[in-house]
C-alpha cells in the first residue's frame, strides 16, 4: 500500500512537473489591492490553471525553507491542471511585501512572470485596517492602529508583521526594486487596482498579452472583497496618511512614468 501511494505521487509529481506544468507567473501584490477580482477572473479564462485556492502562502512560508530545498510536490499539490491548461498561476499577494520571497521565487523558476496591482496606499492602509479589525485581529481604532504600527512590527522583527503592517507595506517602490533586483523588468506587470475595477476589459486584455495567451471572449465584473466600512477615513487620519505617502508617491509616478495624483487629491 505504502509503495503505491509513492508510485502515485511519484507519476503525479513527474506530470506537474514536465515542460510547461510548472507555475509559470504569480499574482503577487499588493494585499487589498484587487488580487481576489483577478484570481476570479483569471480562474475563468480556459488557457489558465489557477492554484485550487487563493493565497497558498508558499514562498513566505518560513517552515517550508527551514531545512534548505523546499518540498515543491507540496507546492504542486494545490494545482490541477488539464490538457487544455496552457500555463499555471496563483496568487499570494504578500510575496510582494515578504523580504525573503522574491529570492525564493527566482530559485523556484527564474523565467516566472509577475503580476501586481497597486492601489493608492492611503485607502489601501485604512481597507487593510478595517480587514483586521472584522476579523478580530485589531480592537484599536484605525488612528491609534497608526501609531502604534511601528511598536507592532518591530514584534515580528526580524519577519515582516502580517497583520498590522497598514503603512509599512504602502512603500510600493522598495518592494518593487527588491522584484527588480531579480527579475528583468519586462517578467514584471505593474498595473493600477483602479483601472482593473473602471476598465476591467481592457485591463485583462493587457494581462493576457503579457501572459501571451488568448484574450477574454466575454468578461462579467468581479468585485470580490468588497469590504464594508462602518465609517470613513476621518480628515486627521487622511491627511497623515498623505503626509506619510506623499514623497513615496511622487517617486512611484517618476519610475513608473504614471499619474497618481488622484492618490493624493482624492
Amino acid at each position: 500500500m505504502i509503495n503505491i501511494v509513492k508510485s502515485t505521487k511519484r507519476k503525479i509529481k513527474q506530470y506537474l512537473l514536465r515542460p510547461g506544468r510548472i507555475v509559470d507567473f504569480l499574482i503577487c501584490g499588493t494585499q487589498k489591492g484587487g488580487t481576489s477580482s483577478l484570481h476570479s477572473y483569471l480562474k475563468k479564462h480556459p488557457d489558465i490553471c489557477m492554484a485550487n485556492r487563493k493565497e497558498v502562502h508558499f514562498f513566505d512560508n518560513e517552515t517550508n525553507f527551514s531545512r534548505g530545498k523546499p518540498d515543491y510536490f507540496k507546492y504542486h499539490s494545490y494545482f490541477s491542471p488539464k490538457k487544455n491548461h496552457r500555463i499555471m498561476g496563483e496568487t499570494t499577494p504578500i510575496y510582494m511585501y515578504w523580504d525573503n520571497a522574491p529570492g525564493r521565487i527566482f530559485d523556484y523558476n527564474p523565467k516566472i512572470k509577475l503580476i501586481i496591482l497597486l492601489r493608492n496606499p492611503i485607502e489601501r492602509a485604512y481597507s487593510h485596517w478595517n480587514m483586521q479589525r472584522n476579523r478580530g485581529f485589531d480592537n484599536f481604532s484605525f488612528w491609534d492602529s497608526l501609531n502604534i504600527e511601528e511598536e507592532r512590527r518591530m514584534e515580528s522583527y526580524p519577519l515582516q508583521n502580517r497583520k498590522h503592517s497598514y503603512t509599512n507595506r504602502g512603500f510600493y517602490l522598495k518592494q518593487l526594486k527588491k522584484l527588480w533586483s531579480y527579475f528583468p523588468r519586462d517578467r514584471v506587470l505593474i498595473l493600477k487596482s483602479e483601472d482593473l475595477k473602471g476598465e476591467p476589459e481592457k485591463t485583462l486584455n493587457h494581462i493576457c498579452n503579457f501572459l501571451q495567451i488568448s484574450q477574454f471572449s466575454s468578461i462579467i465584473s468581479e468585485n470580490d472583497n468588497l469590504g464594508l466600512y462602518k465609517s470613513s477615513m476621518s480628515e486627521k487620519e487622511k491627511n497623515y496618511l498623505k503626509s506619510i505617502f506623499e514623497q513615496e508617491i511622487k517617486e512611484l509616478e517618476a519610475e513608473l512614468n504614471w499619474d497618481c495624483s488622484e492618490w493624493l487629491n482624492g
